[in-house]
């Protein structure tokens, strides 16, 4: 199975540390932010993985290489603008071919275990998404669960980690080099019951500000 980091955000509210560094760049633990995911990705039995990338994007590939030195391959999707997430996902689908792949964001920090989704089967699906119980910044939360079914509606509500298996039929609608925001995408596949999820308790942090950067440096730094 492929995978995909989604590391072409300008990272507004880390600024001005992303002004100069492609938020997944920065670094946590002694690591770069997206060097943890690749990680986390290969322990989880995944070698070919797509990156896509916009701003100081040339210092990611600098950074990463072809991802030998990592355990993986690595191929690129370079975007001129960020394209959001669906979008940035549907300029890559050529390269990320006809089966279904994971997408993570670049910015997280997680010890989920990906060899999960690589051994889930979507059937008729078209998104299995992985949730979280939600955090201080998003409390209202984004989708219920019913079972294993997403919803839209109902409670509790937890937010969604930016980890997600999607099979490409979902970003089919979508014209290559256009921007489009992924929460549409799944609001329609969880009304049409197409999309599923689960939801995990474990270590998770959204680097959204200089702060959280610091703090998960602190926690990580400690182990």
């Amino acid at each position: 199975m492929k995978a995909m980091i989604l590391a072409a955000g300008r990272g507004e509210r880390v600024r001005p540390l992303s002004d100069v560094t492609p938020k997944p760049l920065l670094t946590a633990g002694g690591k770069p932010l997206i060097v943890w995911m690749l990680e986390r990705l290969r322990e989880g039995g995944i070698r070919e993985i797509v990156i896509n990338h916009a701003h100081l994007g040339a210092q990611i590939e600098a950074a990463l290489g072809d991802g030998a030195r990592f355990g993986v391959s690595i191929r690129y999707s370079a975007e001129c603008e960020a394209l959001e997430t669906a979008g940035g996902i549907a300029n890559a689908l050529d390269l990320l071919g006809d089966a279904p792949f994971i997408a993570a964001a670049g910015d997280i920090y997680c010890d989920y275990d990906f060899g999960k989704l690589c051994s889930r089967d979507l059937g008729a699906g078209l998104a299995h998404l992985v949730l979280i119980p939600n955090p201080p910044h998003n409390l209202k939360g984004d989708f219920a669960l019913d079972g294993s079914a997403l919803q839209n509606n109902g409670s509790p509500r937890h937010t969604f980690s930016g980890i997600g298996l999607y099979d490409p039929r979902l970003f089919t609608g979508i014209k290559p080099g256009s921007r489009h925001k992924l929460a549409h995408l799944l609001r329609e596949a969880a009304d049409a019951g197409k999309a599923s999820g689960e939801l995990y308790v474990g270590d998770w942090f959204d680097i959204g500000t200089p702060e959280r950067l610091a703090d998960l440096d602190r926690r990580l730094s400690r182990v």
